[in-house]
């Protein structure tokens, strides 16, 4: 790899990121823009990861299939054509929700086609040892940068420039990112393999993932309980059709191997953990600051910015964490931490160093078991490492989808506390499994 390519491939999970969190902040102006009612909302929110979730391993092979590098300048391109569409939308008379949701969706696909061959191409620039370490570190670190300064900028572009600067800013770093990847980041051969592309398989994965995010966002309200419940309980049956079809398929989506690696298991089950308690505790933490505790959005934002700090610091840190101990030990050490940092957020309801104390500790517990979780689920044999990039991050928004609603459900039930208890218990019972079975050794 060339010089600069880590860098030039972790901007692209900025931009991602990044393209995620500065939108959110602007759906009530853009609501008021494009003259839609309040009920537009939990769409504009929820379609971008739906499409993000659903060709996330799609992506991945494809990638496989046609090279990684080709299909990240293809995913980057993409991003920026799409949001063309998003800022002119208020011109589409009649129809400007719907350019901005297709906007929303198609910037959502072409995340999920640049964000797994940024991963794999970015295995490849670092080799096993420290510089892998420090490679995922950075991977990390530029995620929780992008999410810690995504909700300001967001509202700083939508108060000097107006709602469509959150899609046209997007244009230039586009053309930005995908200059650095041609001059930076070189082809590989290794990051082609397979002979086609399994079409049935990807339409019952995408309509599966979709079904359950869809879903889980919908059982959130009282009104949509029933419609989320028909619409998660769909997404499984879908589940079971991709897994009777992957049995039988003769190139199948997701590999058959990939069934049979327990490091992909497990690196899966933790990225999955790890966004279902730290999504749902932040989430909390937002609705309480502003909803219980008055916060404006913006003294909110910079509350959690805590969080996203601390994932930075902790996850550049991991480098040396992982020289020493093996993957799973350290896994297990960040996910108990975010448990501590549930549990203090529990039993301080009510004050706002409670939430500044929890967030910031289970952002540094997300910093180490983050990329613990990611070296181990990416220490697979080659031909599954595309394969690998995207089942992780399926994982991952599977995760955020589930955890938060089902954090938003019990807290409407039963109090914010008892949302912040319930991830509290999920991550302690996942560190247990992991500091009481460590592994094999410290990592080499």
């Amino acid at each position: 790899m060339r010089r600069g390519a880590v860098a030039v491939l972790c901007l692209v999970q900025f931009v991602d990121v990044l393209g995620v969190t500065s939108a959110t902040t602007a759906i009530p102006a853009l609501l008021a823009g494009v003259g839609a009612d309040s009920s537009a909302a939990g769409p504009l929110a929820t379609v971008y990861a739906m499409f993000f979730g659903g060709v996330l391993i799609l992506g991945a092979r494809l990638g496989d299939r046609y090279g990684h590098r080709r299909v990240l300048l293809v995913g980057v391109g993409m991003f920026g054509a799409v949001s063309v569409l998003g800022a002119t939308a208020a011109l589409w008379q009649g129809a400007a929700l719907a350019a901005v949701l297709v906007s929303r969706a198609l910037q959502g696909a072409a995340a999920a086609l640049s964000v797994p061959s940024a991963l794999r191409l970015l295995l490849l620039a670092a080799p096993e040892g420290p510089r892998r370490a420090a490679a995922l570190g950075a991977w990390s670190a530029t995620g929780a940068a992008a999410g810690a300064s995504g909700f300001l900028v967001g509202g700083v572009l939508v108060q000097w420039f107006g709602w469509p600067a959150v899609f046209w800013v997007n244009v230039p770093l586009a053309v930005a990112l995908g200059a650095g990847i041609l001059l930076a980041v070189a082809s590989s051969r290794d990051a082609v393999a397979g002979t086609g592309v399994d079409v049935l398989g990807a339409a019952l994965l995408i309509l599966a993932v979709m079904s359950v995010i869809a879903g889980a966002a919908w059982i959130e309200r009282g009104e949509t309980r029933v419609l989320g419940i028909a619409a998660v309980a769909a997404g499984l049956l879908l589940a079971a059709l991709l897994a009777w079809w992957l049995r039988r398929a003769p190139d199948p989506l997701i590999p058959r191997e990939a069934f049979r690696s327990r490091p992909l298991r497990e690196g899966t089950a933790l990225s999955f953990v790890n966004t279902a308690t730290t999504s749902s505790a932040a989430v909390l933490a937002t609705l309480y600051l502003q909803q219980r505790m008055h916060f404006d959005p913006v003294a909110t934002g910079l509350t959690l910015m805590a969080f996203s700090v601390c994932v930075i610091l902790t996850s550049s840190a991991s480098r040396a964490v992982l020289a020493r101990l093996s993957a799973r030990v350290v896994a297990g050490i960040g996910i108990g931490a975010i448990a501590a940092g549930c549990a203090v957020l529990a039993l301080t309801a009510g004050s706002w160093w409670g939430v500044l104390a929890g967030v910031s500790v289970s952002g540094a517990g997300l910093g180490l078991s983050s990329v613990a979780a990611t070296t181990i689920g990416t220490a697979v044999p080659g031909r599954l490492a595309g394969s690998a990039s995207g089942i992780l991050n399926t994982g991952a928004q599977l995760g955020t989808a589930l955890g938060v609603s089902a954090a938003v459900l019990i807290a409407s039930c039963l109090g914010v506390a008892a949302g912040w208890r319930a991830a509290a218990l999920g991550a302690a019972g996942t560190a247990a499994v992991c500091l009481l079975r460590p592994g094999r050794g410290r990592r080499r």
